[in-house]
Order: C-alpha cells, then sequence, then structure tokens
C-alpha cells in the first residue's frame, strides 16, 4: 500500500508518502491563499525528491480547511432553499431562526414547511403532503435556487418521508444538488437542520474545490484515487466528500491526533497538536478521537453531528511573545503571525517576537539567523516557556476524563513548547515525524460508517444487530472494503418513555479502503 498524506494548515500545507506502513519522505510548502496552489506545490516538493519515480500510487487522502474556512469567514456560500416537513407542530421555530443574522442573509434563499414527519416512536406525525412538497419546488426553481436542505421531525428514525420529498423536488429540479438531514444528524431538529442547511451551502464550493484538487493531482503526473479526511479521523472517497462537505470540518485536528496515535503505536493517550497559530488539545480512544457529545458551534451556528471533542488554545510558534514591562508578566499569544513567521519573526528580519524566535535563542531550533536574537538571554527564554506551558497544563486538565497521570503525545511544527514534564501527565511521548502528524494521519486514514438510530418492536440483540448493518453499508458506500470491517464503538440505551420495546443504538465501524 502506497499512499500520499497532504494537510492544508494556516501555516504550512504537509505532504507525506507512506509506504507499507512506513514515512519514507515528508515535505512541507507554505499554505497559499488559495490552497490549492499549496497542494501543487507541496506534491511537487515530494515528485522532486524522487521518491514517486515509477511507482503506482494507491491514494491521495487530502485534509482541507475549505469548507470551515468559508463558514467562519462568510464567504463562497450558495443559496439554500430550506424545506421542513413537520408542520403545524414546527411552526414557530422556522429554519435559520437560530443562525447569525449576517450568515443567514447570505444562504436564506428560501424556507418552505409542509406537512410531513414522524413521532419519537416511528409513527407518522402527519402523512407527507405530498402536492405542498412539489409546490414548494415549483416556487424554488422559480427562484432559480439550485441547493435544497431537506429537514423531518424525528427522520432519524424514520427517513422517509425526506426520501419521498427529495424524489419530488428532483423530478422538478433535476439539476439541484439536495441534502437530506437524516443522512448527517442525530436525534434534535433544529441542529440537524443546521448542519443539512451548512452542507447545503457548500455544495457548489464542494464541487469546485474537489475538482481543483483532482487537477492538482493530476498536474502532479499522480494517477491514483482522490479521498477527502472527515472529522472523526476517518476519510470518504471524493464523489461522497463532494456530496456531504460538512463532514470535513474540523479534520485538520482529528488527521493530527490518528497521527500520533500510528506514530507513537498508542490508541489511548491525551494529544496536544502544536501549530502555528493554534493548540488543539483531545484525547485518543482506541486509535480515534473521543467525540464531542454536546452541540457544537460552527460559524455561530448550532449543529449536533459527529465532531472531535477538542480544545483549542491561541498557542503556536508564531505566537507573540510580550516581554516583561514595567513589572507586568510575560505573555505569549493568542495572536500569532501566522503563514508570515519567516517574514515576521524577529529571527527571519522582521520585527514581532515569537515563541520560534525564543526558541532558536535557546538553541532547540536551527533557524533563522540566532545572532538577531542574541539579546535573548537564557532567564528570559526559560520564562517564556514557563508561560507556554502553564497554557498547555490548563487546557489538557480541562480535557482530561480521568484523574491519575495519563500519557501525551505532543505532535505538530510548534511541538518544542511542551515541555518534557508536566503535572497530570506519566510521560510526554515526542515522536519521529511529529511535525507532519497532521499529513501522516490523513495517509494511514481508514473509512468509517455511522448509525444512531431508535430501534423498536425487536430485542436489544437485533437492534444492535440492526444498526450494525446499517453501519456497515454506510461505510462500503463510503469507500470501505466490506471484509475489514471493525467495531470501534457501540452503545445503546432503553428508551423507558417509548412504547414497543424502544432502545437507541449507535454503532460506528471503520475498514480500511477498498482497492480502486
Amino acid at each position: 500500500m502506497r499512499r500520499i498524506g497532504i494537510d492544508v494548515g494556516g501555516t504550512n500545507t504537509d505532504a507525506v508518502l507512506i509506504e507499507e506502513g512506513k514515512v519514507v519522505r515528508a515535505v512541507k510548502a507554505p499554505t497559499s491563499e488559495d490552497v490549492t496552489t499549496g497542494i501543487l506545490d507541496s506534491l511537487k516538493s515530494l515528485g522532486s525528491t524522487g521518491v514517486l519515480a515509477g511507482k503506482r500510487i494507491d491514494g491521495v487522502m487530502i485534509g482541507t480547511t475549505h469548507f470551515i474556512n468559508a463558514v467562519v469567514q462568510r464567504r463562497h456560500l450558495t443559496k439554500v432553499a430550506a424545506l421542513r416537513l413537520g408542520m403545524p407542530a414546527s411552526a414557530s421555530l422556522p429554519p435559520f431562526c437560530d443562525w447569525p443574522e449576517d450568515l443567514a442573509e447570505l444562504v436564506r434563499g428560501g424556507v418552505w414547511m409542509v406537512e410531513g414527519g414522524h413521532e419519537y416512536d416511528g409513527r407518522p406525525f402527519m402523512p407527507l403532503d405530498e402536492a405542498a412538497v412539489v409546490k414548494a419546488a415549483v416556487e424554488m426553481k422559480a427562484k432559480g435556487l439550485r441547493s435544497v436542505a431537506i429537514s423531518s421531525i424525528f427522520s432519524p428514525l424514520d427517513p422517509s418521508h425526506e426520501k419521498r420529498a427529495a424524489e419530488l423536488v428532483a423530478a422538478e429540479l433535476p439539476d439541484a444538488v439536495i441534502t437530506c438531514s437524516s443522512d448527517l444528524g442525530r436525534i434534535g431538529l433544529l441542529e440537524r437542520e443546521n448542519a443539512g442547511l451548512l452542507n447545503a451551502a457548500l455544495a457548489d464550493l464542494s464541487r469546485d474545490t474537489i475538482a481543483a484538487f483532482e487537477k492538482a493531482i493530476a498536474d502532479s503526473g499522480i494517477a491514483a484515487p482522490l479521498f477527502i479526511t472527515q472529522n472523526d479521523g476517518t476519510v470518504a472517497e471524493a464523489h461522497q466528500a463532494r456530496r456531504l462537505p460538512v463532514y470535513s470540518f474540523a479534520s485538520g485536528a482529528t488527521n493530527s491526533m490518528r497521527g500520533a496515535a500510528y506514530l507513537s503505536g498508542l490508541g489511548d493517550a491525551m494529544v496536544v497538536d502544536v501549530g502555528g497559530t493554534t493548540t488543539d488539545v483531545g484525547q485518543l480512544k482506541h486509535g480515534f478521537p473521543r467525540e464531542a457529545n454536546s452541540v457544537v458551534k460552527v460559524g455561530g451556528v448550532r449543529t449536533l453531528f459527529r465532531m472531535p471533542d477538542l480544545l483549542s488554545i491561541g498557542l503556536g510558534g508564531g505566537s507573540h511573545v510580550s516581554l516583561e514591562s514595567a513589572g507586568g508578566p510575560i505573555k505569549v499569544g493568542p495572536v500569532s503571525v501566522g503563514y508570515r513567521l519567516l517574514r515576521d519573526g524577529i529571527a527571519f528580519g522582521g520585527r514581532q517576537l515569537t515563541t520560534t524566535d525564543i526558541a532558536i535563542a535557546s538553541d532547540v531550533l536551527q533557524l533563522g539567523d540566532k545572532a538577531k536574537v542574541a539579546y535573548l538571554d537564557a532567564a528570559t527564554c526559560q520564562k517564556v516557556f514557563a508561560a507556554a506551558a502553564r497554557l498547555a497544563e490548563e487546557a489538557i486538565d480541562r480535557m482530561k476524563t480521568e484523574a491519575g497521570d495519563v500519557p501525551l503525545i505532543a505532535v505538530g511544527g510548534g511541538a518544542f513548547l511542551i515541555p518534557d514534564k508536566l503535572p497530570g501527565v506519566s510521560q510526554v511521548i515526542h515522536v519521529q515525524h511529529g511535525d507532519c502528524a497532521n499529513a501522516v494521519g490523513a495517509a494511514i486514514a481508514q473509512v468509517s460508517g455511522e448509525c444512531d438510530q431508535i430501534f423498536k418492536d425487536m430485542t436489544r440483540t437485533d437492534a444492535i444487530a440492526a444498526a450494525q448493518g446499517i453501519a456497515n453499508d454506510r461505510a462500503v458506500a463510503a469507500g470501505a472494503d466490506r471484509k475489514t470491517l471493525s467495531t470501534i464503538e457501540s452503545e445503546d440505551m432503553p428508551l423507558a418513555y417509548l412504547p414497543g420495546n424502544s432502545v437507541r443504538v449507535r454503532v460506528r465501524v471503520v475498514g480500511d479502503v477498498a482497492a480502486s
């Protein structure tokens, strides 16, 4: 198995070649403003080392910040037609009701609410008003809308109304990109609907971005299938990622965590990923990031779908450092020079003191011109490192789930800020190629499938088996080899307040990428 992993960070775009489970070569290229150029540069840089000559590549795995950046920066978003099946019960809280107004203004193309949906026990709440759905589709067509998000009450239990509505809309709008919330979400109408609306808003950007990635790979002379990394530490084939771009939100940090697990050989540990601008802290369980169980806000929008449980703080290799003045304490971050480090850092001829300058002055890093930071004495540098360590220590403590000491894997280009000893940590592990852990995590990623549903009138064993089958089918649809599937998470909860011996089951499986 020979794969290329690429991760686009705020400062650098990293690329690695992994052959038979080993990192053969890792390269860095500055992240470009359009991102795609940085990917092309990193592939060229990897090719120039000669490691790709005459070799067949089995897959190119790319982790991208394109989609979450579009939401956060309010750019490149498509107008969306929101169709909700839930009248008359859901009239008081229409789609977009809890969105930041500036974002809603950009995305809201129109809202249609019709009768339909199911009860919490799976019974139809109201029959689907098919005539109203067709009428809505005709109005969407008249408005020129080509991206549609369909949500329905309790659709994770029974998606039949959403699927039927999608068929009716597609008959009127054959060119439309349609997102069904049941493909994305868990129980909780507004948050699941929000995830669907965000996904639909990214439809055009997703198509153009993935086409640009495919062109960059082809222009590099590499004939290999493209995979996009997902926010649970796995990958999906390009066509699946094009359909569900929201699943790539927060994939950079999860790539680093998967890479940390792979490079260290540890499946259960804390991970601190120190980049150029931010530090992400998370926890590995069975080699995968622990998932958040609560509502996660993306660009100010409440969502509830699979996202890693992460804490981000403003600490990195490019963080601004303010030395003691008038008796005040040393301050590190949260502002960073980011990708301008090689221009703005003092050791590189700039005027801004950064944590990288401190590391150069202390002989921790061999970069830039040490003479430019010679005025920094050892005591000052030590104080800066101590201030950075306190920030990391507090973040790690907030993310730990047990009272005892736990191992910590430190990765990322700024991992030099993490000392060898920290309170509450049994061992700090710095791994080889840790500065490219994100790209390694992308390269070694597997494919996942998930089911989170309520089953009724079934035994617990049958319900778990049914959920397992659904999760397996979804993993195969995303590009997994069925023979390699294994379960990494399984939980079930009897629901005493529902009739019919109801049980909620959540199963997550992973498997190797199927041979192309």
